[in-house]
């Protein structure tokens, strides 16, 4: 199929764009990597009627280091993640997962923020951003504001972003030291979407595990925090006894999706699995 007619626009500026999207209201859309924003218009399960291009803006882009935080432009490419030196040596989970993201097309392409936007529940960056306790700073013209990842994600493709606004800046607190991370994913194989995904973020401290932070995504209609897990875990010992019980609550409290990849059941269960897996190998 091919999209309806929209006409397109390639705004020079942050400032141009949201000028356009108050322009026009929602009947805009961002395009950044497309990798969310064209298959749905070829499959007209989106239609628009202007197209704001920003994928050429230099100012969302790039990653630094800026008062104890990881910033990342949101225009940042999924492969810009996975060969940041920078990110691999602060906060390794970022660029670990990001190389489950898709294919080499697909990183090279699509975009963090684009991603996050978008808020697929089977996508990667949701549950890795909330398990590194991420910030997302949001722009309009009446100017920017800051919502916690955990806080972002309010229902299936549905965020807590406001007409006219644009994510700009992802930020990532560094760890602190004796940190330890992982991204563990059961993944459907065609399309490399999480069936089950599982992020961990834990500090050892004095034997015990401590700031303990593990987000699941593909499990649920909203990727969320196991906080069942964090508080089994936390303070506890970090060892093979706490894994297996804290794993166990992997999916408390959250209403499990049954889809043609899974029904709840076994999302469940595999959610459980993976949550073992991810904790056992931060200990």
């Amino acid at each position: 199929m091919i999209p309806s007619s929209f006409s397109y626009t390639r705004a020079n500026s942050v400032a141009e764009a949201l000028q356009l999207l108050q322009q026009h209201g929602d009947e805009a859309k961002l395009l950044a990597g497309g990798q969310s924003l064209i298959p749905t218009l070829k499959l007209r399960l989106n239609e628009v009627d202007t197209i704001v291009d920003i994928s050429h803006l230099e100012e969302i882009k790039g990653i630094s280091e800026e008062g104890g935080n990881i910033v990342i432009g949101a225009g940042a490419t999924h492969a810009d993640v996975v060969h940041s030196e920078l990110i691999q040596s602060k906060v390794s989970l970022l660029s670990e997962g990001a190389e489950w993201i898709g294919d080499v097309q697909v990183r090279n392409a699509g975009t963090i923020g684009g991603s996050v936007v978008h808020a697929d529940p089977a996508a990667d960056w949701p549950g890795l951003l909330m398990a590194a306790d991420a910030t997302f700073v949001l722009q309009s013209t009446s100017g920017t504001r800051e919502v916690t990842a955990t806080d972002f994600f309010v229902a299936m493709y549905t965020t807590a972003i406001e007409e006219g606004e644009i994510l700009t800046q992802i930020k990532v607190p560094v760890p602190a030291a004796g940190t330890k991370s992982t991204y563990q994913k059961f993944m459907q194989p065609a399309s490399r979407f999480a069936i089950v995904g599982v992020a961990v973020q834990l500090t050892h401290f004095d034997g015990k595990c401590t700031n303990v932070r593990v987000a699941i995504n593909g499990v649920s209609a909203v990727p969320y925090r196991a906080t069942a897990v964090e508080q089994a875990m936390e303070g506890q010992a970090c060892d093979a006894n706490s894994v297996a019980a804290a794993a166990a609550k992997a999916a408390e409290g959250v209403t499990v999706m049954s889809d043609h990849f899974a029904d709840s059941s076994y999302r469940s269960q595999m959610a459980q699995v993976y949550t073992k897996r991810a904790l056992a190998a931060t200990i």
